[in-house]
């Protein structure tokens, strides 16, 4: 499956994508339903404004150039097919979050692509949706998941790439009218975007000291990269106590 563009969708897909890749401010979201600190970004999708709301959250003890669990949330209108959140900024060779509604909840696939044909399946990053922080209604949907392998990747060169969990990192998005063939199935084929754009996210706005607390309460489990790296935390603070003392 090729994924190609008219020369009139293509211009006023730049348009937008234009619009979309534009200093938008990123926030900081307290979200009062799953209790996580979010930075929050809106993805314009549409001439008319319209936006598609992308959230991360991730741990105050996460450390750079190490992988770490994150928390993501989309919200965005019910005219929205899918979406795509590239978590190395682009469309290739990094891990790729495709969700849309399904009934009255929604579902989130974890993607990645090595050339511009349709994503395939990815065990590298596998996300965890929240009942809490996902649904659908007649104006939006939403989901709320936990990513394990988000955050961390190989790339086009084979080299590991870690997000910086203190700073800025550039993240894309797409969007799609059309929904997914089989919206029930996470590894449901799905058409080319309509829209893309990219901007810098910044994680220091998305610090949860109680992250691994607001991962259980909201009916989620910790990864094995969680587990390893709070060992490695705790082992760091002791061997720290001991050379203390």
């Amino acid at each position: 499956m090729r994924w190609t563009f008219g020369l009139g969708g293509l211009a006023a897909i730049l348009g937008v994508a234009s619009a979309a890749s534009q200093a938008n401010a990123v926030t900081v979201y307290n979200d009062p339903e799953t209790g996580f600190t979010f930075a929050q970004y809106q993805a314009t999708y549409s001439l008319s404004g319209k936006y598609i709301t992308v959230r991360i959250a991730v741990p105050s003890d996460a450390q750079t150039g190490s992988p770490y669990d994150s928390v993501v949330q989309i919200v965005a209108p019910s005219e929205v097919g899918w979406v795509g959140l590239a978590w190395g900024g682009s469309m290739t060779y990094n891990p790729l979050g495709v969700s849309w509604a399904n009934g009255g909840s929604a579902v989130v696939s974890s993607r990645y692509a090595t050339s511009h044909t349709l994503p395939q399946t990815y065990t590298g990053a596998t996300y965890e949706v929240f009942k809490t922080g996902t649904r659908s209604n007649g104006t939006h949907w939403q989901f709320t998941a936990k990513c394990a392998g988000c955050t961390s990747y190989s790339g086009a060169s084979g080299s590991q790439r870690y997000l910086n969990p203190k700073g800025g990192n550039r993240l894309a998005f797409a969007y799609a009218q059309q929904k997914p063939s089989n919206p029930s199935s996470a590894s449901s084929s799905f058409g080319v975007h309509d829209v893309f754009g990219y901007w810098t996210h910044d994680f220091s706005l998305a610090q949860n000291a109680n992250f691994g607390q607001l991962v259980t309460k909201n009916g989620g489990h910790p990864s094995v990269v969680e587990k390893l790296r709070k060992t490695r935390i705790a082992a760091a603070d002791v061997q720290g106590e001991v050379v203390e003392e």
